[in-house]
Parts: structure tokens; sequence; C-alpha cells
């Protein structure tokens, strides 16, 4: 059983060096999650993109007090709105352990990334899921507003 959902017990912070091994935990079940063929690819590289000052792709991660392991991680990056003639947050990757699911982690992850965006002027987060996350998606209903944007891929 989980504790009740409280963002306030959650410390969210950058990603850490010392992070990695909590991570890649975390980045697996994600993209166990979304079925991703290839994680022993996929993982090392994001890591080296995080690492990587020059790289717009940044990381916050939530834990229980500092110092503590990881629980859930948030991986976000700016982009250009040129309808607005402003730059938005696109959160790319959402993710807390089962285990911390319904504490207010993802409530925890979202508030700061909202307050890292108003910082540095960024107008909006923006984000997709799967239609059919019905326990995300409880969670982004009552946080957020859903547009009616269509998602294609074309691929290359």
């Amino acid at each position: 059983m989980t504790a009740p959902r409280d963002a306030s017990r959650w410390l969210v912070d950058d990603l850490r060096e010392d992070d990695r091994d909590a991570w890649a935990d975390l980045h697996r079940g994600y993209l166990d999650f979304y079925e991703v063929s290839d994680p022993e690819r996929v993982s090392p590289t994001v890591w080296t993109w995080l690492r990587d000052p020059g790289h717009d792709l940044e990381c916050l991660v939530a834990r229980a007090e500092p110092g503590a392991k990881p629980v859930g991680l948030a991986h976000y990056r700016p982009f250009p709105r040129p309808l607005a003639g402003t730059v938005a947050c696109h959160l790319d990757d959402l993710y807390v352990e089962p285990q911390a699911r319904g504490t207010g982690a993802v409530d925890a992850l979202l508030g700061a990334l909202q307050h890292r965006c108003g910082e540095r002027g960024w107008t909006q987060v923006r984000w997709i899921t799967r239609e059919g996350n019905a326990r995300a998606r409880s969670t982004y209903d009552r946080l957020a507003k859903q547009t009616d944007l269509v998602t294609y891929e074309l691929p290359v």
C-alpha cells in the first residue's frame, strides 16, 4: 500500500553523477513500459546526453530526502513555439517507480518542472502519453489541460 498523495514529502532536484545506477533502473522501467526493444543501446546514449552540459536534454529526479536514491525522473528540453513566438518545455519522459506511485512524486516532479520553466521564461510544459495510460492520465487530467493536438510520426 502506498502513502497518500503529498507532493511536499518529495525533494526534487537535478540528476547527479552518483545517481547513475538508480537512474538506469528508473529509465529501464520507463523503456519497458513503452516496449523499447533495445534498452542496452538507448540508456547509455540518454545518460551521455544528460551528462553533457551542451545537450538540451535535462533531468529532474524525485527523492525522499537529500542524498536518497531517486524514485522518479523527468527528462525535459526546450522547444521553440513559432506560433506564439516563445520557448516552451517538452517533457519527453516521466516515470516513477511502482512503489512510489500515488504518493505525490509525479505532482512534485511536475510542480518543480513548472517552477523551473517559469524561472527560464518558458511558457508551458507539453507532453504526450499513450491513450490507454489511464493511471497517469488521471493525474495529468487533474494537473494539466488535455489539448486537441494529434501526433504523427514520419519515419526517416
